[in-house]
């Protein structure tokens, strides 16, 4: 697998030249990160006329994740707003002997030692996410590999700048991304799915298509409902 990069008009372009037929262009939340994955026996003046023809969609979708609502930074304060699973929480600081969390009606209480603390909070709270996406992911994975006759894969959470999930084909392995703890679970959904049907058509291709309406017809609009919410 060869990495080339391209400048086009003031965009900045990552071409991947890989084993497969056609092009494929995407432009990645939340920066607007623009990569094509090309067949290896294209050239690279080739991918570069491609491109050029699309700069002015790939303009337009730069313009929409520049314009997206954004999440201010949490300062982890009491009474700020943090979301779980789509859910508006409040958050409650208390000074206590240990770390931890709990939920209570409609806030997350954060138990700290030291409530002054900006990013230990921060740290907690990410735990306590962690955890809760984790056992949510184990739920997801397990009723929609079983509709797809598919083993349930092994997959890890970490932090993803551009992506709320992939797919390691080489293990099998799916990554999720930490954020998607706030957002509802139906998106989640949509993420679980992709990445599933990924086991079975490597591409974003009409085969991949095909499975993802047989196995969740409602994608589309999930897919526009997670890339609508604030970053």
């Amino acid at each position: 697998m060869k990495v080339e990069h391209l400048k086009i008009g003031g965009v900045e372009i990552e071409v991947t030249f890989k084993d497969i037929k056609n092009l494929h262009l995407s432009v990645h939340p939340p920066e607007g990160k623009v990569t094509i994955s090309s067949p290896e026996f294209y050239d690279l003046e080739k991918v570069k006329i491609y491109a050029a023809t699309k700069l002015g969609w790939i303009k337009k979708e730069q313009l929409k994740f520049k314009n997206q609502a954004r999440e201010s930074e949490r300062q982890m304060i009491n009474q700020e707003s943090h979301y779980l699973f789509g859910e508006r929480y409040l958050l409650e600081v208390v000074v206590a002997k240990r770390n931890s969390i709990s939920l209570k009606g409609k806030k997350i209480v954060l138990f700290v030692i030291d409530g002054n603390d900006k990013e230990l909070k921060r740290e907690v709270l990410y735990k306590f996410y962690r955890k809760a996406l984790r056992i949510k992911l184990n739920s997801l994975l397990a009723h929609f590999a079983d509709k797809m006759q598919l083993e349930i894969p092994e997959f890890k959470i970490r932090t993803m700048k551009t992506k709320w999930g992939s797919c390691a084909l080489t293990n099998d392995r799916l990554w999720f991304n930490i954020e998607l703890a706030k957002k509802p679970v139906e998106c989640i959904e949509y993420v679980v799915v992709h990445e599933l049907v990924h086991l079975l058509e490597r591409h974003h291709n009409k085969r991949f298509v095909l499975l993802m309406d047989q196995y969740y017809p409602n994608w589309r609009t999930q897919k526009k409902a997670l890339n609508e919410l604030p970053l």
